[in-house]
């Protein structure tokens, strides 16, 4: 987990040093025709310019490229450390449940689903407050998962005019069911 952490960090240092180059050269802090200003636009421009042609086509600035690709190595190493970290839990918990026999690869089944379920729920709320509903096509996974737990809810309800607490009751009513489950395969 170290070396991957390591990794992150230098892929962003990278970033921040080829962003860093391009700007000097293209603010002519640094003559882009001398031996360095030459030497660092060949070196940051391998980086820079997938970067900054994204950029232009969605009409952005393309001296803020280099700002933009250090943030977007940020985002990406936080979520390969994140999703590394992730796998390394998920192995541990696996390899206890399997230790534990059937009873813990139950109780393992029973939270996965839970924890699925929630993080169901919680992309479907942000989404919401964003205009991606049912039918936008990286959202609707979410829909499908617990369409079966807050619909029924949200028709029972009372409405609190533009406020929908239909998601936060069924995750309540998840957590419920989550723990009496829990507590039967503990028995």
């Amino acid at each position: 987990m170290t070396l991957v952490r390591y990794a992150v960090f230098a892929a962003f240092g990278l970033a921040v040093l080829a962003g860093l180059a391009s700007w000097l050269v293209r603010s002519r802090t640094i003559s882009p025709f001398s031996a360095l200003g030459r030497f660092l636009r060949s070196s940051s421009d391998v980086v820079i310019l997938p970067v900054e042609r994204r950029l232009v086509r969605m009409g952005g600035n393309p001296v803020h490229a280099g700002i933009w690709l250090a943030v977007i190595v940020a985002i990406v190493g936080i979520l390969v450390v994140s999703l590394a970290q992730w796998a390394i839990n998920a192995g541990f918990q696996v390899s206890g449940a399997v230790q534990g026999g059937p009873r813990g690869v139950a109780l393992l089944a029973v939270r996965a689903i839970y924890s699925l379920l929630v993080f169901a729920i919680f992309v479907r709320v942000i989404a919401s407050w964003f205009g991606a509903f049912a039918y936008n096509r990286w959202i609707r996974w979410a829909y499908v998962l617990t369409d079966w737990i807050v619909e029924p809810i949200r028709r029972v309800l009372p409405t609190f005019g533009p406020l929908d607490v239909s998601p936060l009751v069924a995750w309540l009513a998840l957590f419920v069911a989550q723990r009496i489950v829990i507590s039967i395969f503990l028995a």
